[in-house]
């Protein structure tokens, strides 16, 4: 499954034209992305933590996948084949919000992504590929946030900038829920 371009866009995700994966982290340009968030029914996040041999993040602990859809293909099942690929997983995702950030991440490079954040509720265990994933675990969400102010190093630059607005979203949602 290469994934080794990337779509650049601008601020409204209109796509610009292609470039080479890591040319884009190198000149830090605006690409397009999506992340996975997935929960368990205990209210716990599916946690992966990066194959150690990954050009950025290696190592790092981060939210169930994440990647970058290619030219012409559909974002949700790009998210969903990726996710598949990674942690084994057979979900119904659903698309959650959209977002802009830029942070710099080890060996000089830059993340500036358009992200597009995909969440869905599961009880499967994953089954990790092993050439993405070195490990994973399922975290109660109320104590991550508190897990990341901690030990900010061991997680990945978006999840850190991701997750408040995930469980922002889910709280939203609850509530809307309940009325």
């Amino acid at each position: 499954m290469d994934r080794n371009k990337v779509i650049l866009v601008n601020e409204h995700d209109e796509p610009l034209g292609e470039m080479d994966k890591l040319e884009a982290h190198q000149q830090g340009r605006l690409h397009r992305a999506f992340s996975v968030f997935i929960f368990n029914k205990r209210d716990q996040v599916l946690l992966q933590q990066r194959a150690t041999h990954k050009y950025h993040g290696g190592d790092l602990w981060t939210n169930a996948c994440c990647s970058h859809p290619q030219w012409n293909e559909d974002l949700q099942q790009s998210a969903t084949e990726r996710l598949a690929y990674e942690m084994g997983l057979d979900c119904l995702l659903e698309k959650a919000f959209s977002f802009i950030y830029q942070a710099p991440v080890e060996n000089g490079l830059m993340e500036h992504e358009f992200d597009h954040v995909f969440w869905a509720l599961t009880d499967q265990n994953p089954v990790p590929n092993e050439a993405e994933v070195k490990a994973y675990q399922w975290v109660d969400s109320g104590q991550l946030l508190s897990a990341i102010q901690k030990h900010p190093e061991i997680y990945t630059s978006w999840f850190k900038i991701a997750l408040p607005l995930m469980l922002a979203y889910k709280e939203k949602l609850a509530y809307k829920e309940d009325k």
